[in-house]
């Protein structure tokens, strides 16, 4: 079965980094394609980036964020730089329908 545990989250000032952390069991996301979404409270989910054959990133991130993949550990990671409030959401790791339980990003000062 699959399973997606994420980590990496917290609490950071505004300008900090983060870097969350995807670890797939049960799947090889090497031929798979993993999405980031956050969701933050009163708003819908919304994807953030995606990495499959090249990664991809939500407008709103690009220049801030980056996603890549470490095939040998079966992890996915989110780098999140120059964090502000509006970054303050519950991230999500996804594939294939499965959903990891999210971790929490907190950007206040």
């Amino acid at each position: 079965q699959v399973q997606l545990v994420e980590s990496g989250g917290g609490l950071v000032q505004p300008g900090g980094s983060l870097r969350l952390s995807c670890v797939g069991s049960g799947i090889t996301f090497k031929f798979s394609v993993v999405d980031w979404y956050r969701q933050a409270p009163g708003k819908p989910r919304e994807l953030v980036a995606q990495i499959g054959s090249r990664p991809d990133i939500a407008d709103f991130a690009k220049g801030r964020f980056t996603i890549s993949r470490d095939d040998a550990t079966n992890t996915v990671f989110l780098q999140m730089n120059s964090l502000n409030p509006d970054d303050t959401a519950v991230y999500y790791c996804y594939t294939t329908t499965h959903w990891g339980q999210g971790t929490q990003v907190t950007v206040s000062s």
